[in-house]
């Protein structure tokens, strides 16, 4: 059962307990004990490695309890019936109990059928797999029990014979099968490349598409079959409607260079990206829709069971796009192909990748990270990051044939920047930094030190950086603000000078 889940997943993209009830237990978790979790396993990669393997683990020890429950209640010479019964109590049962517990995630989907497709497949695929599992369970009872001669009763031999040998044989084999199915997976899994950072001395004003920062919840992200896929607009609309892929490149399209954020993104770190997308406006197809008067958000799905919310008033905005193009190119898979949201000012996880479903909702809609508790502000905060030099960097002041050279990133939502400036002693005095690129208000600027850094002498510096949004707000460290909201701050190096 375990292997033709696997190779159900591997081959179709079919979503299986295997990899949707890590997105089922997940939303139960709060920020705190998840991260904390996280932390003790070693990271994100970790802990969905952990969850994968537990799931596959107690998959198998449950399997191997109800076979043995089953061997010991046929040994009580309960006849046919018993057999019979076998369907409903390890085939209709489990479904039952899988659509029941596992609904919110059965539209998952890694090829890119419409949700309500995908949750018939799921479940398709689910009683195809229980009932190999029930099947194998009577027919390899069968064939290790032999009839007596003189009645059609069977009894069960104990002995390791040779139809026990066969059969366990099969069962290696199988087994080999399935490690190799988990093997393709695992090398096709986003470990590779989940928690992607872009930072230090490559950064660029654009981020090429193979380097622009990386987080996803899944083990193994969607590979969307564009001939499949359509785009939903459903909820509290007068014209619902659902969109080829072809009948969206007929929207006019917008070229927008727009920076994204991940909400857990520290002052130091590295999640986050600058890109030029091409799309179209999501109200283009809201219009069309015509919201009722008591719609309030707008929920957006992707085909990995993933959703978040936005206001309905940014989504009317004509800088939040659906876009499907990243720097001249289409949708690379791990960004989101064909489509994606783009939602500037706000954190990463709004800009759902792999759309398929646009839904206009009521104030009560909550997504995937919001469920778990994360928020409640989402809005990004004015930050601003040194790239060069590294924290504690170690210059000689006979060797130096130069200035130091002193650069990096400040980012104000959908704000811009206006202004940076650089400290060398901890914040007690400022000076201003050269903007060299500004990529308007929705992206990102870098920034230098125009004739760089000349150190008055040995010593040990704390370089402070802030910037200055475009509404002309300075840069500040918010006390009240939600440690489930973003990082507030400054970004502090230490840079030791020696004679």
């Amino acid at each position: 059962m375990t292997t033709v889940m696997l190779l159900l997943a591997w081959l179709f993209g079919v979503a299986t307990p295997l990899t949707i009830i890590g997105d089922r237990l997940s939303v139960f978790i709060p920020p705190g004990p998840f991260l904390s979790i996280m932390g003790k396993v070693g990271g994100y990669n970790h802990l969905k490695q952990l969850g994968v393997g537990s799931t596959i683990a107690g998959q198998l020890l449950v399997g191997a309890i109800a076979g043995a429950i089953f061997g010991l209640v046929m040994r009580r010479h309960l006849g046919r019936r018993v057999a019979l019964a076998t369907i409903g109590i390890f085939v209709l049962l489990p479904i039952i109990v899988a659509a029941i517990a596992l609904w919110p995630v059965l539209g998952t989907s890694y090829r890119g059928l419409p949700i309500d497709a995908a949750r018939l497949v799921t479940l398709v695929g689910l009683a195809l797999c229980f009932f190999i599992f029930e099947r194998i369970l009577v027919t390899g009872f069968q064939f290790l029990t032999r009839p007596k001669i003189e009645s059609e009763e069977r009894e069960f031999s104990p002995a390791i014979g040779r139809r026990a040998l066969v059969l366990g044989g099969l069962g290696l084999l199988i087994a080999g099968g399935g490690a190799a199915v988990l093997r393709k997976l695992y090398r096709a899994a986003t470990f590779s490349y989940d928690g992607t950072q872009y930072k230090g001395r490559i950064v660029q004003a654009i981020t090429p598409n193979d380097l622009f920062y990386c987080v996803t919840k899944n083990v193994v992200d969607p590979r969307v079959n564009v001939d499949l896929w359509h785009l939903e607009v459903t909820g509290l609309v007068q014209n619902r409607a659902a969109w080829r892929f072809q009948d969206l490149l007929g929207f006019p399209a917008v070229e927008q260079e727009t920076t994204l954020m991940c909400i857990s993104n520290g002052l130091d770190a590295g999640l986050i990206s600058n890109a030029v997308w091409k799309g179209f406006p999501l109200r283009d197809l809201l219009d069309q829709a015509v919201p009722f008067s008591n719609a309030a958000r707008v929920r957006l799905h992707g085909v990995d069971n993933y959703t978040d919310t936005i206001p309905l008033e940014k989504a009317m905005e004509p800088t939040t796009l659906l876009a499907y193009e990243m720097n001249g190119v289409p949708l690379p898979h791990r960004h989101g192909y064909p489509l994606r949201v783009i939602v500037p000012g706000y954190f990463g996880e709004k800009h759902v990748k792999w759309l398929t479903r646009i839904e206009v909702t009521d104030a009560n809609a909550k997504g995937f990270y919001e469920t778990q508790g994360w928020g409640p502000d989402f809005i990004v905060p004015t930050r601003s990051r040194t790239d060069v030099p590294d924290h504690e960097s170690w210059f000689s002041l006979s060797k130096l044939n130069g200035a130091i050279e002193v650069k990096g990133i400040a980012y104000g939502g959908d704000r811009g920047v206006s202004r940076l400036e650089l400290s060398f002693d901890d914040g007690k005095n400022w000076k201003d930094a050269d903007i060299y690129y500004s990529g308007g208000d929705l992206a990102w600027s870098l920034w230098r030190l125009h004739d760089g850094w000349m150190p008055t002498g040995p010593g040990d510096y704390t370089l402070v950086v802030r910037a200055t949004d475009g509404e002309g707000d300075v840069q500040e460290w918010e006390p009240d603000r939600s440690p489930f909201s973003g990082t507030t701050g400054f970004h502090k190096i230490i840079v030791r000078i020696t004679a």
